[in-house]
């Protein structure tokens, strides 16, 4: 069976069947669509259009019917005489202000790992913790139609918000994406070939502990891309990925975005940086039966301490304990979030459903 035969849903054994996406749109505006209301301050206010919509704010009410039609970039007035410039959101913008449970892989580290983890038009991808979707996102919008994402989340509350955001942006649902819930390498062992799968994307707590189901299943020559929180973890997997032979050209490093205040004459750095998110570590899978080599100039630390020797680390609580206290997130707000993110999903199958009939 390859990697992408069967679909499942939110229930082991189960299937999904998906129907052709609907990438966003582009010429002039019509029902159904997300758009972006921007202000004189830099400020956007996303909507949803709908015949005899109305947005109401303390700028005064707007139809959406005055933007229907319209192409983008026009500018519309509120009742108070307020400009607002309209445009479709953009990838960045959407995944800043969609609905979230866990922590999402932002913008700058997302598109990092695209092209770090070599993520092309028509390839076969596996990820591994689907979160709120963010990252979903964006490899699915990498591969295009003709490739493949097989995406595996643990947590059902999880996978649920990401569904929504994923056919939220889509405007349905993707052909190329598949979801199972479950554990990474379980779901390897029972639903992915050998050296079936040119990439693989992990954003996890220990990934360490998958290493050998991931070798099995990348192609010679294909990349393991990771995303982990701390320095810690980094030093544990990177050490743990050369032990195991089956890696070489292994690369860690973190993206800080520095935004520049330009006007004028007045040109200085922003006030605010975007630091420290996540370590980005990727590797390349060799041959099956061969080694990598070890590099003259690298010195490993195996034969002197690991990193579960940090000082730091209790060695009798286990990477599943550490993960339920990083979580600040009740169960009871994650089931709320998911609903109002499939709240805003049948919002728009409405609208497109009216639009349809209408037509």
């Amino acid at each position: 069976m390859g990697p992408m035969s069967e679909a499942m849903d939110h229930a082991p054994g189960q299937t999904l069947t998906h129907t052709p996406t609907h990438a966003p749109g582009r010429g002039p505006f019509q029902a159904a669509e997300r758009v972006q209301l921007n202000d004189a301050r830099g400020r956007g206010h996303s909507i949803y259009l709908e015949v005899g919509g109305l947005v109401h704010s303390h700028r005064g009410t707007i139809s959406h019917d005055d933007i229907i039609g319209q192409p983008e970039g026009c500018v519309i007035k509120a009742a108070d005489g307020t400009q607002f410039q309209v445009l479709r959101p953009t990838l960045v913008d959407f995944i800043l202000t969609m609905p979230r449970g866990a922590q999402i892989v932002y913008p700058k580290d997302s598109a990092t790992i695209v092209m770090e983890g070599d993520i092309f038009p028509g390839a076969r991808v596996i990820e591994a913790g689907v979160g709120s979707g963010a990252l979903t996102l964006a490899l699915l919008q990498a591969v295009g139609t003709q490739g493949s994402l097989h995406s595996i989340e643990r947590r059902e509350e999880f996978a649920d918000i990401a569904s929504a955001n994923v056919e939220m942006w889509n405007r349905g649902k993707h052909p190329a994406w598949q979801l199972s819930i479950g554990d990474l390498s379980e779901v390897l062992k029972q639903k992915v070939e050998d050296h079936s799968v040119d990439r693989v994307v992990l954003d996890m707590l220990a990934p360490w502990e998958n290493l050998e189901e991931v070798a099995r299943t990348l192609t010679p020559g294909g990349v393991l891309t990771c995303y982990v929180a701390s320095v810690t973890q980094m030093s544990r997997l990177v050490e743990d990925l050369r032990k195991t032979g089956d890696f070489m050209r292994l690369r860690s490093q973190e993206v800080v975005v520095r935004p520049w205040h330009v006007e004028g004459l007045a040109i200085r750095p922003e006030h605010r940086i975007v630091g420290h998110t996540g370590f980005i570590i990727t590797a390349r899978r060799v041959a099956p039966g061969v080694k990598a080599l070890t590099l003259q100039t690298e010195e490993s630390s195996l034969d002197q301490k690991t990193p579960d020797d940090a000082p730091w680390l209790d060695p009798e609580q286990s990477w599943e304990e550490l993960e339920k206290q990083g979580s600040t997130i009740s169960k009871k707000r994650l089931r709320r979030i998911g609903r109002e993110a499939q709240a805003r999903v049948e919002q728009v199958k409405q609208t497109q459903g009216k639009k349809a009939h209408d037509e």
